[in-house]
């Protein structure tokens, strides 16, 4: 059985959507458009996606503890509510 990690999936998959610009200044800037507000910038494209995985590693976190809806990607869905199962189901 494969292991699964759910969150760095998530990140993954939504960085594989990540677009970035070329500025006129010569430096660079990052969006997710699944994720309204989630941008970098850096002056190597290699800065730019760095900063922009740990913008969007926030953003998530941040969503998450006050409860804001996350966007559903390749079928992972945040949004749900964890469900438990019983201690004698172990």
């Amino acid at each position: 059985m494969a292991v699964q990690f759910i969150l760095t999936d998530y990140v993954n998959q939504l960085l594989a959507h990540a677009v970035y610009d070329k500025l006129d200044d010569g430096t660079y800037s990052g969006r997710i458009p699944q994720c309204m507000g989630v941008v970098s910038f850096g002056t190597t494209l290699r800065e730019c996606e760095d900063e922009l995985h740990s913008t969007l590693e926030d953003w998530i976190l941040l969503g998450l503890k006050l409860g804001h809806p996350l966007p559903v990607i390749a079928k992972i869905n945040l949004n749900q509510e964890p469900s438990c199962e019983p201690v004698e189901a172990l």
